[in-house]
Parts: C-alpha cells; structure tokens; sequence
C-alpha cells in the first residue's frame, strides 16, 4: 500500500485536483477521504506537484483540504472464477450483492468484493511440480457453468517460473493457495484462483494475433448475408433515438453463434438497462436450453450516473472480455452506447481545460476509439487454442447525423458498419438496418455472386421507386417495375425477419445458404407479364407465400410443402 498522502484543491463536478508529495503515476486509484468515507478516484492527469482525478462518486460535500491518499495501484478489475451471470457497475462492485448490503439507494464509498472469495469450485490440476511456466499458462482448471474456466498465471508475470507446489484435485476456495512457484531470483509467489489486471493495458498473454476470417453467425440475415462480421471483428450500429440499437444487440445477445456475451451499457437510459437487467435472467439459451444469463456477464452504468463510471465501463467490459477469450472462447462484447461514452471524455476533457476538437469533443477521441475497437482480435494462444473477442458498439449520433464525431471516428476503425434507418424503423422494418447504406469489409458464407445480384437490385429498385415518387406508377416501364418488386420482395421476405416468431427470429446458418439461392433464383428469373397488375398480384401471393415458409421449422415437413407451393407459383 502506499504512503503518498494529498489535500484536496478544487472539486469542480467529478474532477478533483489535489496535490501530493512523492511519485504517482497516471491511471492510479486514489481515495478522497470525506467523513470517513473513501470515495474512489482515478489520476488521469499530472501536472508539476498536481493530480487531477476523476471521481467514481457523487463529490458533493468534498471541500478544500480534505484527505487524498494514493495507493499506488493501477484501476483494476479482479479476475477468476465466478464472474459468469454476474451484473457489475463500472468498477465491478456487484450490484445485486450492493443492493442486498445497502438497499435501493446505493451509498458513497462503499464496494464489495467482485468474486465470492468464499465459495468453493472443484479444482483439477494440468501442471505438475517442476514445469516451468510463464504468463497466461494454464495451471488448472475449475467448472464455471458449461465451461472449463482456466486458472492461469497471472498476465503481468514477465518472467519464466518453476512450479514448487500444486495442489491436488479437490474443492478449494477462490481466495486458497493452488500453487508456488519460483522466480529466476529465487523468490517464491503464492498463486491463488485470482489475480487482479489494470483495465487500460490489453491482455497480450497469447502467442499470435490472427487476421479475422470465418464469419460470426448472428443468424440475423440481413447482416451474416449483406453485411457480415467475422470472428475477432469490430462493427458499429449508428442509428437515430428509437431506431432499435438496443433491440438489435439483445437479439444478436441470444442468438449469436459466441460462447460469452458481455453487455457494456456504457451510459444508455436507465429504462433500457433496467428493461436488459430484468429480461436477461429469465430469457432462454436457445444453445443451450438454460438461462440466458449463464453466459452472459452485465456492466450496467446509465446515463444519469457520473461521467467517470461512464468511461470505466468500457474498459472493465474488454478487460473481462479479454479474459475469457484467453481460456479459448469467443466472446461478443457489445457497447451500448459509445456516443454516452464519448460525450463524457467530452465533459471530462472540458474541466480539464484541455483544447477541444470538433464539436467540442477532445482531440484523442479518435485514438481512444481506436484503441477500445483494437483490443478485439482473434488470437491464438500458447496452448494452440484460439479464442476470439468480437467487438460491437452503438452509436447514437444526434438526429440521426452519421457525419458527427463519434460516428466518424468509429467508421475509420470498424470492420462493417450497420447503419440503422429511421425510415425502416417507422414503417416497422426490423431490422431497421438500411440495405443501401450499410457495408462490411468481410466475407460472408453466402456465395459472392449471389450478394453482389440481391445489392444490385436493391439499388436499381431503390432508383426506380424515386422515379415514381416523380413521375408517378404509370409513368414507368413493366421492366422497370418488375425490378421495383423483386427489391420489394427481397426486403419483406428475407431482410426482415419476425422477433417474436421462434423460428423466423433467427436463421441458422444452412438456412441463410439454402433459402437465399431460392431467393437468387427469382431475383435472376426474366418474367414476363402483361400489365402491372399482373406482376403486383403475383408478387404479392409470392411474398406472403414466402413469408409463411420463413415460419417453418427448418427442413420438417411443413417446410418442405411451403416450398413445392413456392416452386409451383415460379414455375407457372
């Protein structure tokens, strides 16, 4: 602990400037000291024999004077078993554990431990006395749910250790020795279940960073087919105030093909977090048929609490995240939402008096974006294993303006952009992801071919209906008009899909393939009709028929017989 001791100087909102006498360093955890409470604190600047710091409290009361003490130690989390269902605020106090101790109104200065200390897990040991092992190896390994956590050397151990002691399989609790080992200087470390990680230094544990390939399937169609995302990929979903950004990341939460979801409500409204925190621990795994909640872990800060939790959010969300993709899984963090985020490096670099950029947003924001969306990544790790974090944030820029700030820089970093519409969202589109503005850098599993003909007639359909809003239906060709409808057909048959239907609300992979080639089929097919009536009523039974067969179980029979009906009405 250290012994570095400050008075307070000013307090102006969150930030506090306090001096202090000895040697400091950026992103250091200080406590103001306020009648006998420790309000907890992060140094973001030094400047000559000052620290200003950014409060995780409410800093009503703190005057000139008080106590400031420094620990020495940078803004953690702890890591180990036992964080999987866990709902944590920013600084991974555990919220239903905080309103257990404390009631609904959550008082000043208090924390809780992240991990039960106490609890025991069954503990099997795959290392043995005598190996030698650096950071990131693999000790053992305990049951966290359906999965094997790993217990590993701790990612700050630079060296190479002998192992002097292992403990034998049994039950053992977090906070027990499981292991000695021996540094190259002859000292001994004990090694217990956990171990603590600062939130702004990635984990680098692994041996090789790849380059993202295979496609992560949302089963969302619209994005695996359009505008895909890979595995250890980035992409944002701007969108006006109600487009459905929180809707889409709650869909793509239970269906994704990951094995760990985290939820980063980095500064959203408090009825929407408070809508994910009640619906998340009764929803159904669809991979698994239990909970939802048991792979999923929740870091819940809202917008009406202090800018600094805010900002804290994100990065105990990747830390964590980060961990588990060290264990060999593929982890989806999703940030809801980056603009809250992003407007609190604003209101932080303003009491700063730091020069602003555009907007009055600091002029690192683009840097800091970068850097969050860099720590997704597929990697592989010493074991051979691989492990991915997929990194998915939402933007909500003002009005619905995709060329402010925030939007920009994340756009220059993404690997697939999935812009939501509010056009789409009013007339009931869901996903309200707009076909003509969206795009993604990777590769979907659909056949290229396919995808560039669907893009195509989206385009020429989208001319065609602006040339009607001119000229009006019967100032167009037949030809032109057919286009119009298979775009029209396109989008209510496979872009929407049905949320509250179990089969439409999300399409397996074999699916997505097997139903767009029928699909791709049509959009090629030349008709051949004699008035526009003639092709609106075809199209029109085609589009419900369709619909219908996107209701039935995958390759059952109903399928099967939606799908002669289909074949029939092309054919004739």
């Amino acid at each position: 602990m250290s012994e570095i001791k400050g008075k307070v100087l000013s307090v102006t909102g969150n930030m506090v400037a306090g001096d202090f006498a000895g040697d400091i360093m950026q992103n250091e955890v200080a406590h103001i000291i306020k009648d006998g409470k420790r309000l907890k604190a992060e140094v973001i600047k030094i400047k000559n024999n000052t620290a200003y710091m950014q409060v995780f409290e409410n800093t009503k009361g703190i005057k000139a004077g008080d106590g400031i003490e420094y620990s020495g130690k940078m803004l953690s989390v702890r890591l180990g078993p036992g964080i999987l269902s866990q709902i944590y605020d920013g600084l991974q106090n555990p919220l239903p554990e905080m309103a257990k101790a404390f009631g609904i109104f959550l008082p000043i200065g208090e924390e809780i431990a992240p991990l039960a200390m106490e609890k025991i897990w069954e503990f099997t040991p795959l290392k043995k006395t005598g190996e030698i092992v650096s950071r990131g190896d693999v000790l053992g390994f305990v049951p966290e749910g359906i999965f094997k956590h790993k217990i590993m050397v701790p990612f700050n151990f630079t060296e190479e250790y002998e192992i002097k002691k292992i403990s034998a399989k049994g039950r053992y609790a977090v906070k027990e020795e499981i292991a000695v080992i021996k540094g190259q200087d002859g000292k001994e470390i004990s090694l217990t279940m956990s171990f603590d990680w600062p939130v702004k230094y990635p984990i680098t544990a692994y041996k090789e960073k790849l380059k993202p390939s295979d496609a992560l399937v949302t089963r969302i169609r619209v994005i695996d087919t359009f505008f895909p995302v890979a595995k250890g990929g980035t992409y944002c979903i701007p969108g006006p105030f109600g487009a459905g950004k929180t809707v889409m990341q709650q869909i793509t939460s239970r269906h994704a093909e990951v094995d760990i979801v985290i939820i980063a409500a980095c500064g959203e409204r408090a009825g929407e977090v408070v809508e994910t925190l009640t619906e998340f621990p009764f929803l159904k795994d669809p991979r698994t048929g239990r909970t939802l909640m048991e792979r999923t872990i929740i870091i819940c800060n809202t917008s009406s609490m202090p800018v600094s939790a805010r900002e804290s959010s994100v990065y105990t969300a990747a830390t964590l995240a980060e961990y588990y993709r060290q264990m060999g899984l593929n982890v989806l963090l999703l940030a809801d939402s980056t603009s809250r985020w992003a407007q609190a490096m604003r209101e932080i670099s303003g009491r700063l008096e730091e020069i602003p950029g555009e907007e009055a947003y600091p002029a690192y924001l683009e840097s800091r974006i970068a850097s969050f969306y860099e720590r997704a990544g597929l990697v592989r790790l010493k074991d051979g294993e691989v492990g991915s974090l997929t990194i998915g944030g939402t933007v909500s820029p003002a009005g619905g303006n995709f060329e402010e700030p925030v939007t920009q820089g994340t756009l220059k970093v993404v690997g697939a952009f999935h812009g939501l519409s509010r056009a789409r969202s009013d007339a009931r589109k869901f996903p309200s992801i707009d076909p003509l503005e969206s795009w993604s850098k990777y590769k979907s599993f659909i056949a290229e071919e396919n995808v560039k003909l669907a893009k195509e007639i989206l385009f020429k359909g989208a001319e065609v209906n602006q040339m009607m809003k001119v000229v009006g239906e019967e100032g167009t060709t037949v030809e032109d008009y057919v286009v119009y409808l298979k775009a029209e057909f396109l989008d209510n048959v496979y872009l929407q899909q049905n949320g509250f239907d179990d089969v439409d609300a999300a399409t397996i992979k074999e699916r997505q393939e097997y139903v767009f080639n029928v699909v791709c089929k049509i959009l090629k097919k030349r008709f051949s009709f004699s008035s526009k009536d003639d092709a609106r009523k075809f199209f029109y039974e085609l589009r419900h028929n369709f619909i219908d067969w996107n209701y039935k179980e995958w390759q059952t029979e109903a399928f099967k017989k939606q799908e002669k009906i289909i074949a029939g009405s092309i054919a004739g």
